[in-house]
């Protein structure tokens, strides 16, 4: 179903004012970011009339797009400075590193999908977010060598989140991502400070699981 621009600013403002609003979304630099992203673009043509809505996106045979209230809840917990360097794991079609781009100086995308990896790249281009770059790589590894960063954000549900990652974090980084708890997702703020992880759970969140992040299997005797 195919929508004018005047109906998808409708929806887009709909979704802002009946989802994020009314949840505690109150940091206005992450409202403001999310207003100037067309999320239309980074679905499939055959969902642009459901773009918008409180639901998460098939994007391929197993990627979802994170549904707009529980990706605009956690960036609202990151406490995100301008002058902060994220790395965006899993960005799919590129949304998620489009709304950062509006709110950071720069940001790293790594996408371990080759093909998600160039559509992102095309959709990040057609929106005018130059201050991107899309990598092709796997997501658990991250990328060290650009690092390191203040943010982390992982799009999807993990059951583990790799030290890998925690070691590129900052001093004073952090990260976001849905953690499987018992099969219950709960969004997380992760820090890492003195080789010590520190998890603040967020609240009750459903995401699709991203693969790659299952628990390590520890040896039985």
């Amino acid at each position: 179903m195919n929508t004018t621009d005047i109906e998808q600013s409708a929806m887009r403002q709909n979704m802002i004012d009946g989802q994020l609003l009314p949840n505690n979304v109150t940091d206005n630099s992450v409202v403001e970011a999310i207003s100037k992203v067309n999320r239309q673009v980074f679905v499939p043509k055959s969902r642009n009339g459901v773009a918008y809505l409180d639901k998460n996106i098939q994007i391929s045979d197993d990627r979802y797009l994170m549904e707009p209230m529980t990706f605009a809840k956690l960036l609202n917990a990151g406490e995100i400075k301008y002058d902060d360097l994220i790395l965006d794991i899993a960005p799919g079609t590129g949304y998620s590193s489009a709304v950062l781009s509006n709110l950071v100086e720069a940001v790293v995308a790594i996408e371990e999908d080759d093909t998600l990896a160039k559509l992102a790249t095309e959709n990040l281009a057609s929106e005018n977010c130059d201050n991107v770059a899309v990598i092709n790589g796997a997501h658990k590894l991250g990328l060290a060598k650009q690092g390191p960063y203040d943010l982390i954000l992982i799009n999807g549900m993990v059951d583990e989140i790799p030290e890998e990652l925690l070691k590129q974090l900052t001093k004073n980084g952090r990260l976001l991502c849905i953690l499987n708890q018992q099969g219950i997702g709960r969004a997380v703020l992760v820090t890492y400070i003195n080789a010590v992880m520190g998890v603040r759970i967020l609240f009750d969140a459903s995401a699709a699981k991203l693969n790659g992040f299952a628990k390590t299997k520890e040896f039985q005797f």
